[in-house]
This record gives structure tokens, C-alpha cells and sequence, in this order.
């Protein structure tokens, strides 16, 4: 069994109340659920947090004993260097994801500190991101 996480940055706490025009209304807690009983091959760990430094600690925590990381860092994405850095530093592979296409969105969401030091990236499909980020892992 893989042992995987999703490791989700600030304010996708707030998924299905926040712009349900662009990331949806169902509510990430909700979601895993989902993720869970349809991924039983895998163990699915998830974490959240507004703070960069958080990411950051979870990112080195789990860097070197799971299977597959899943990072959405949101805004982080376009202005951390450190969990950029962090991803680098980590033997475990990780895949970045984003529920929105960021390409499609404002200029300074196109630049990513993260995705130089990633296995893939993954954008735009909605939560179903995560879905692939996931298969990317088992199959």
C-alpha cells in the first residue's frame, strides 16, 4: 500500500465557500472522503495550513518516509521560495497541484518556485486534480 499525503496550503480550508465559481462547493473535507473509499490501495494522510513555515516543517516531516506527497501550496505556489527549496531538499516525490488553471488566471499566478523541483504538475481539473496526482502514484 502507498502511503501518500495531500499537503494543502492557505485558505483551501476554505473550499466550498470560497469563489465556488472557480474551486467548486464541495468542501475538501468532503472530498477526502471521497478520496479515501475510492483509493483503497493507497493510505491518504491530509494536511492544511495557512503558514508557510507549517508547510515547510510537513514538507521535511514527511520528506523522507512516504511514498508520494500531493502539494497544492496555493498562493505559496507564486511567492515561496523556501517550500520551493524544501521540495528540493526531500527524497520523496512530489506532484503539485492546483484546482484552478493558473495559466488562465492573473500574470503573477503563472510563475511557480515549486514546479522546477517536482515529479509533475497538475492544473486545472478541478479537485479531480487530485484524483490524478494520486493515480500518478498507485498505477
Amino acid at each position: 500500500m502507498k502511503k501518500l499525503i495531500i499537503i494543502n496550503g492557505p485558505n483551501l480550508n476554505l473550499l466550498g465557500k470560497r469563489e465556488p465559481e472557480i474551486y467548486g462547493k464541495e468542501t475538501f473535507n468532503d472530498y477526502l472522503i471521497t478520496l479515501k473509499k475510492n483509493y483503497k490501495g493507497a493510505s491518504i494522510d491530509y494536511f492544511q495550513s495557512n503558514i508557510e513555515g507549517e508547510l515547510i516543517d510537513k514538507i521535511q516531516e514527511v520528506g523522507f518516509t512516504y511514498d508520494g506527497i500531493i502539494l497544492n501550496a496555493a498562493a505559496y505556489t507564486h511567492t515561496s521560495v523556501g517550500i520551493g527549496d524544501a521540495v528540493k531538499a526531500i527524497e520523496t516525490a512530489v506532484i503539485e497541484v492546483h484546482i484552478s488553471n493558473t495559466f488562465a488566471r492573473e500574470t503573477f499566478r503563472h510563475q511557480s518556485y515549486i514546479s522546477p523541483n517536482v515529479k509533475g504538475v497538475i492544473l486545472g481539473f478541478g479537485l479531480k486534480s487530485y484524483n490524478l496526482a494520486i493515480e500518478s502514484f498507485i498505477l
